[in-house]
């Protein structure tokens, strides 16, 4: 019984500076009609996804101004080069285009978190440094996510608030999160 609290513990601690993970299961169509809807914007989550022909679409919807930060990592295998680039555009209520980050002219660089003890390529961010470096006012914004042939596994990460509580910990666990993520994004036959 120790045992397991302690590891409890050792998870909460450690977790409480961790993007909280989503795994989007591919069940809605993610289309601007039909948008992957994102709660409470300036709650860091990390989004695992993969395009399969078509752009994705986030949607946040805020009543009040909130920090606004979007950036894009794409799971790195040992001994694969950068399969895909990925596109990053930011879009407002009326569809209009707020900000643009193109993953084909940026550099992509590499980079181990700790909480999963995964290595990941980190791509164009609308942000610096997995921080916010703008507030956008209350409205309604889309988040595109794409590239030449929409298709590809990647991780979007929005909001910079890092912390989710026991919940989160005890839904992760129960599902097997991280274990679905590690299966399903570093597959070594996507090398």
């Amino acid at each position: 019984m120790r045992f397991i609290l302690a590891a409890l513990l050792v998870c909460l601690s450690s977790s409480l500076e961790a993007h909280a993970p989503v795994i989007n299961d591919g069940q809605a169509p993610m289309t601007l009609e039909y948008p992957f809807d994102i709660e409470e914007p300036e709650h860091s989550k990390a989004i695992f996804s993969e395009l399969k022909s078509e752009p994705h679409y986030y949607k946040i919807v805020s009543q009040e101004k909130f920090r606004f930060y979007a950036g894009l990592t794409a799971p790195k295998l040992d001994g694969c080069a950068l399969k895909q680039t990925f596109d990053l555009r930011i879009l407002d209520g009326n569809k209009e285009e707020v900000d643009k980050r193109n993953g084909k002219s940026g550099e992509w660089w590499p980079w181990y978190e700790e909480y999963g003890k995964t290595w990941y390529w980190v791509g164009p961010e609308v942000g610096k440094e997995f921080k916010s470096d703008r507030v956008y006012q209350a409205g309604t914004y889309f988040i595109e996510v794409s590239n030449q042939t929409n298709t590809g596994k990647y991780v979007l990460a929005v909001g910079d608030e890092e912390r989710f509580g026991f919940s989160t910990i005890a839904g992760m666990l129960l599902k097997g999160t991280m274990g679905k993520i590690k299966r399903g994004w570093w597959d070594k036959s996507d090398c």
